[in-house]
């Protein structure tokens, strides 16, 4: 720990860690020790988002249109940081779900403007119609983090199970278990408690995407699978939780669990006929598959160095 005896009253300041949490009490490996500042900037107050009414989430919506794709960059503002290594300044913590390696100087940028220090590049599941961002980061922001679900199989710095909970400062998403477009799907949610942002926010990957779903005729998809898992875990959630899909391919952005639950084409039948819409979409071969899955199996890229905990 680089000691800061410059400081006053330095044992009256709280050493704070962005954590990596489980329901088991699991902590994985954290970045270095951060100071916590005496006093708070406001200038990044309130949520980016109209939809949650959080006065700690700093949140972003970012789009990449030749996959359609969504990445989500989400902080808890209240938490402003000093870091002290290597050099001493005041920044937020942050997540990013889902990144696209053509869109990471995008993504930099932003991260740049708003003063933000990324920990965590997490993604919802091994996806095989983009390459993912994620080796692109750590190569240009040393000591970020890889995220994914353990069942996917992928090389990563961390590895998720059900009923993980990965914080950030007061915030946390909870990882939900929704395989059936792939094996190793997951979906990211925040907390229920009154301190968390609300209505609640659910990342869904490709399991639910708006007024649709991902499909399961590959890599170890499953429509029976993909059934159970949306409705155990994902329409359980508040009718007013906020779906926020991977993908959307009809100029939507967000929807809720209630609207889903009701307008869904696909998810609202009953199983057997879901498994048959299912087995007669036909959809053609992904045309980044052959690329995009095996580099997404090693972090995105070839020679990005992973370990698993």
């Amino acid at each position: 720990m680089v000691m800061m005896t410059h400081l006053p009253r330095l044992r009256q300041l709280l050493l704070l860690q962005p954590k990596f949490l489980s329901s088991r009490s699991r902590i994985l490996r954290s970045p270095p020790p951060l100071i916590r500042p005496p006093t708070f900037r406001r200038s990044l107050m309130g949520s980016s988002s109209s939809f949650s009414s959080s006065s700690k989430l700093l949140f972003r919506q970012l789009f990449e249109k030749e996959s359609s794709t969504f990445t989500y960059l989400l902080a808890d503002v209240s938490h402003q940081l000093w870091y002290v290594f290597p050099s001493k300044r005041l920044t937020i913590s942050i997540w990013l779900i889902d990144p696209v390696d053509k869109t990471v100087d995008r993504d930099l940028n932003l991260i740049n403007e708003l003063g933000l220090k990324l920990i965590y590049a997490m993604n919802t599941h091994v996806h095989a119609d983009h390459v993912t961002g994620t080796g692109l980061l750590k190569t240009k922001l040393p000591g970020v983090k890889s995220v994914i679900s353990k069942a996917s199989g992928s090389k990563a710095d961390m590895f998720l199970e059900p009923g993980d909970k990965v914080s950030i400062g007061d915030l946390y998403l909870e990882v939900r278990d929704t395989p059936g477009h792939t094996a190793g799907c997951v979906t990211y949610v925040t907390g229920e408690e009154a301190d968390q942002p609300q209505p609640r926010m659910a990342f869904t990957g490709d399991a639910v995407l708006i007024r649709g779903c991902g499909r399961t005729d590959f890599q170890g998809g499953s429509s029976d699978q993909l059934y159970e898992s949306v409705h155990s875990q994902i329409f359980t959630l508040p009718e007013d939780t906020l779906i926020y899909p991977a993908h959307d391919y009809k100029g939507f952005e967000v929807s809720t669990v209630g609207e889903e639950m009701q307008h869904n084409p696909r998810l609202t039948k009953d199983k057997e006929t879901f498994k048959t819409i299912m087995s007669n979409v036909n959809l053609s071969y992904p045309k980044m598959i052959d690329v995009a899955v095996p580099a997404n199996m090693v972090c995105g890229l070839q020679d990005v160095p992973s370990q698993a905990n």
